[in-house]
């Protein structure tokens, strides 16, 4: 049986959560930003909140402040968030309402979460798989065995991203615990308008999940059934999902309130279950006396008054720090290392990855790497991964399913527990389902939790079109990528600088994708046979953000104003490095390496020394990333410009037709990039 002492730590904090409701609401125009509280979903929470460890991970929703507030925050703490004061303890100002990310002793890890409902599953699931991980490697320290809990309301469960996390939950045994907070509503439609079944039946198909029903308006029963949930969890090392029917008293949230939608008799029927009442009689009938009731609602409101008070004095972030926390800062600043070591022979870059990865899985225990295919049978489409996995085992190099959403937003997971994650993405035309965890929960972890938790994550992702591959196999999209502030790209095009910055990657501490061109991978392309290199040494390592010079103009033609600067990437290097062949001597070829970072200095030196400049890439071009540094050129660099800068890539088509011919047509090459250079230089 839960203690009475306990029950009565649980009243003052229910008091507490309605005090805070209550005053939010009565300060509409103070607390104006968008926000949820915790009315009716109390008892749940905060038994599950007291049960939890210091050792444990969290990721709760936007509506869990009463699980807040048992794990051990204050209400003036979640008020300083409320009002996005300058020391609101998750985001500095940033973030919204009862958005964790935390990591302070005693409490559960709690990393950043996002708002997008269900997301949070997929990355609570990827904590899950890091413990796992380093338990399997006996890399875990302490004597408790930790547990995730992901926190759900009912209506997220129908996003398919939970279904990819119950998915791997199930198929790996991973510690997590699912608790799905249902109170029948979504925003304004009900649960039979949004789902046909709940998330305890729904459950049902994923074999190997337990599950477990409780009513998250009893207190007791919330408590005695999160105390089994959370110790089979953390004894058998299996997931379980616990679904929880509760109340909504209050608004959905502060913007879109009750009223707008729900009848008297929807309201009735959810106050006829308030756990704050029902908690109330329990202590009644223990023999606790009404007044001493009554007086911890009165200190209650009282200190929350005060407390409230007090956040509004607060001090508010300063302009400056809109800028920080961006990236997590690198150690990697300067190349380091050999890039051609006389006893070394030369290697393609499909081999230069290969042996840049088994020298950071053999340095690096806590490193892994995943995707589709990648695991011991086959290593890799590309023969990429091949030998990892018979070598470093089915714990560190495996195979996921088709899951792009887990396989990138699960990196953030393994990131915040300690593990550092390398995932790929078979095609980059098959990006795009990752994407939404791309955008919404790796790229901002770094800034909405004040540089708390960076994702470590490599993603690798082969790009690019040769020999007919097609218009699901081909594609570029490093400038949609690019778009993605939080992001590091890379985009190697040879052997040494494959190598050297994928060791830049794995050591960043920020997310990197990293493009890997397929035409490049076994020099196999006409004309690409120098992405060949010697070997670098195993202490290799380029700075992200560095470019390099591929081919330098003679001086005397840059001189005498005969020279032409072409600025490129990927296969670019290789187009560039043919039409060069036809104007000796006149072309100088900048490979950029690395997109963001991306060397400024070094494009603008470009037009400084040459006056003219082609900026060339493989993606339709178009609003494209080539257009972008175009025009940065033309405003930064006018006054050293004797040309307009030109841009060149491929047709503006929806895709990579199949048949060789429409692709040739399509794609530049050296003939196309010579004529173009030869206009600018006549210009």
């Amino acid at each position: 049986m839960v203690n009475k002492e306990t029950l009565l730590q649980v009243y003052k904090l229910m008091c507490s959560a309605r005090a805070m409701a209550d005053i939010y609401d009565a300060n509409r125009q103070i607390t104006k930003y968008v926000h949820s509280t915790s009315k009716g979903h109390e008892a749940i929470q905060m038994a599950t909140g007291l049960l939890l460890k210091g050792c444990d991970f969290a990721a709760p929703y936007y509506r869990d402040e009463g699980m807040l507030l048992a794990m051990g925050m204050s209400p003036y703490e979640l008020m300083l968030q409320l009002l996005a004061k300058k020391d609101d303890p998750f985001s500095g100002g940033r973030t919204y309402y009862a958005h964790p990310s935390l990591r302070r002793t005693g409490l559960p890890v709690m990393p950043h979460q996002s708002s997008a409902t269900g997301m949070q599953a997929i990355p609570a699931t990827g904590m899950a798989h890091g413990v796992a991980y380093l338990e399997s490697q006996k890399l875990l320290e302490g004597v408790d065995k930790p547990v995730v809990l992901c926190s759900l309301g009912d209506g997220s469960v129908t996003e398919g991203e939970v279904a990819e996390a119950l998915q791997m939950a199930v198929l790996h045994n991973l510690p997590v615990i699912y608790l799905i907070q249902d109170n029948d509503w979504g925003i304004s439609a009900k649960g039979g308008e949004m789902r046909a079944m709940d998330a305890y039946e729904y459950a049902a198909g994923f074999k190997g999940l337990k599950r477990v029903r409780v009513d998250g308006t009893d207190f007791i029963s919330s408590y005695e059934e999160m105390e089994k949930a959370i110790e089979y969890v953390r004894n058998k090392r299996k997931p379980i999902l616990v679904h929880a029917a509760v109340p909504l008293l209050g608004h959905h949230t502060s913007g879109v309130r009750k009223e707008f939608y729900r009848t008297e008799e929807d309201l009735a029927q959810h106050a006829a279950t308030d756990p704050f009442p029902a908690l109330r009689k329990v202590l009644l009938d223990l023999g606790v006396e009404e007044a001493e009731l009554d007086k911890l609602v009165e200190d209650s409101n009282t200190s929350i008054a005060e407390d409230f008070e007090r956040a509004k004095q607060a001090e508010e972030p300063s302009a400056a720090s809109l800028y920080d926390h961006e990236f997590a800062p690198t150690t990697v600043t300067e190349e380091k290392g050999e890039r051609a070591p006389i006893d070394k022979e030369p290697i393609i870059m499909v081999d230069a990855a290969l042996y840049a990865m088994d020298e950071i899985l053999k340095n690096n225990p806590e490193a892994l790497l995943y995707g589709q295919d990648v695991g011991s049978r086959l290593g890799g489409v590309f023969r990429e991964a091949a030998t990892l996995g018979k070598k470093y085992g089915d714990d560190r190099v495996f195979n996921t399913p088709i899951q792009e959403a887990y396989i990138i937003g699960s990196t953030a997971g393994f990131s915040a527990v300690g593990c550092k994650p390398i995932v790929e993405i078979q095609f980059a035309d098959y990006i795009w389902p990752g994407v939404n965890q791309l955008v919404t929960e790796l790229s901002k972890s770094c800034y909405l939790s004040n540089g708390k938790y960076p994702v470590q994550a490599l993603i690798r992702v082969p790009t690019g079109a040769y020999g007919g591959g097609g218009p699901y196999h081909s594609g570029t999209v490093e400038s949609s990528i690019l778009q993605i502030k939080g992001i590091k790209v890379a985009y190697p095009s040879n052997a040494a600088d494959m190598k050297g910055l994928m060791k830049a990657a794995f050591h960043d501490p920020n997310p990197v994708v990293m493009f890997e061109h397929k035409g490049l991978y076994w020099s196999k392309v006409p004309g690409t046979e120098s992405t060949k290199t010697i070997e670098p040494s195993e202490d290799y390592i380029i700075p992200l953000g560095k470019a390099r010079v591929a081919l330098e103009a003679d001086q005397e033609n840059v001189e005498n104003g005969e020279s032409v600067g072409v600025i490129t990437y990927g296969m670019g290097v290789y187009w560039a490095l043919a039409a060069a062949k036809k104007l000796p001597g006149k072309v100088e070829i900048l490979d950029l390496r690395s997109l963001n970072p991306c060397d400024e200095e070094a494009i603008y030196a470009q037009a400084e020394k040459h006056g003219k400049l082609l900026i060339l890439t493989e993606e339709t071009l178009k609003n494209s990333f080539a257009e972008a540094i175009a025009g940065r050129v033309a405003r930064d660099c006018f006054q050293y410009l004797d040309a307009p800068v030109q841009t060149m890539g491929s047709a503006n088509v929806p895709a990579v037709p199949l048949n060789m011919g429409l692709e040739h047509e399509m794609l530049p090459n050296g003939d196309k990039v010579a004529e173009k250079l030869e206009w600018l230089l006549n210009y």
